[in-house]
């Protein structure tokens, strides 16, 4: 057997900038936003997240889970890579984001700056 892959794929794209779009929750309360991304099979150190300008990336790669010792010659099905973009309002704290991956889910609290969030003003009588 030669070492060069039996079985060729044209017209693909290139693997690197292939990419899976993940479904994605957003709730919004009075103090920011919430959102929820299912990532299955991406473990912490496969996430990547960023904020440039009002831009958010996401980005993840699943572990693929191949035995010990052997390589695919030829696979139907790809290790996705994750990848998804938000334009985020002014009005969102980038500085204070929250992540937590658990289960295959991404959880992002993004919360309102100060002065974009409601808040209750005392009245005094007299």
């Amino acid at each position: 057997m030669s070492d060069k892959n039996p079985v060729t794929r044209t017209g693909a794209e290139p693997e690197e900038q292939r990419a899976v779009l993940p479904a994605v929750d957003v709730f919004e309360d009075a103090s920011g936003i919430t959102l929820l991304a299912d990532m299955p099979g991406v473990p912490k150190e496969q996430l990547e997240l960023k904020v440039e300008g009002d831009a958010l990336r996401i980005e993840g790669v699943v572990q693929a889970a191949t035995p010990e010792g052997l390589e695919a010659v030829y696979a139907e099905v790809r290790v996705p890579r994750y990848r998804r973009s938000f334009t985020l309002s002014r009005e969102l704290d980038t500085s204070r984001i929250e992540a937590n991956l658990k289960d295959g889910v991404l959880t992002l609290r993004i919360p309102k700056q100060a002065h974009a969030q409601p808040r209750r003003i005392t009245v005094n009588a007299g």
